[in-house]
């Protein structure tokens, strides 16, 4: 995706907070005649939804959304949600450490690793690819030793990539382990808010749907 359709800018906080939503997949179920089924997954990886009107307590809250909206002109930019249950590397209450995540393994060449958080253990754990870390959040381990930022690595906030400088590029066999804080890239799902004042006023919210784009 273009620079210019997404901007670098979060939702703002206390509305998001606010929000329900979470992780979306794509299962095909196929009946048999013997009765059993056959699953098949259409998605490689989740998707995130979110309704952002859940958010919404107040007439200020439905003023900051709508300038918010106008801004990135509805579907059209995307935007960095900060997602209240699953935005960070550590479990929740833990700070993001440099030994969270195994990201990859050095083989003495390579020096870009593509930031990552695992789901699950034991029977089919999934990795997901983190496009979106928060600027200075980011801390890396080489065969558990911890580096530092801007002498022996540099991690992209737009991308996710994490580069290590010349010197510093992990040695074979070395594990390279990273923690960080992250956002989801998204968009809005409408292009249009149909908000009745009065039904607000008196406590229902309106749907104002947010999706997960692939940046």
């Amino acid at each position: 995706m273009a620079d210019a359709d997404f901007h670098e800018i979060v939702f703002p906080i206390a509305i998001g907070f606010g929000a329900t939503g979470g992780p979306e997949r794509r299962t095909e179920i196929v009946r048999l005649a013997s009765g059993h089924e056959q699953r098949n997954a259409r998605w490689a990886d989740s998707r995130r939804r979110y309704n952002a009107g859940t958010g919404l307590h107040s007439t200020a809250d439905l003023a900051v959304l709508l300038a918010f909206f106008e801004e990135r002109r509805g579907r059209f930019h995307g935007f960095r949600w900060r997602d209240r249950l699953d935005r960070q590397s550590a479990p929740p209450g833990k700070a993001p450490g440099p030994l969270d995540q195994t990201i990859g393994t050095g083989d003495g060449a390579t020096a870009a690793f593509q930031l990552a958080k695992s789901y699950g253990s034991g029977f089919a754990p999934y990795s997901r690819a983190i496009r979106k870390p928060v600027a200075g959040t980011v801390r890396v381990a080489v065969a558990g030793v911890e580096q530092s930022e801007g002498t022996a690595f540099t991690a992209d906030p737009t991308s996710g990539v994490l580069t290590f400088l010349p010197g510093a590029i992990p040695p074979v066999g070395a594990a390279v382990t990273a923690g960080f804080a992250f956002d989801v890239p998204v968009r809005f799902d409408t292009d249009r808010l149909d908000i009745n004042l009065a039904a607000f006023e008196a406590g229902e919210a309106p749907n104002i749907p947010i999706v997960e784009i692939r940046t």
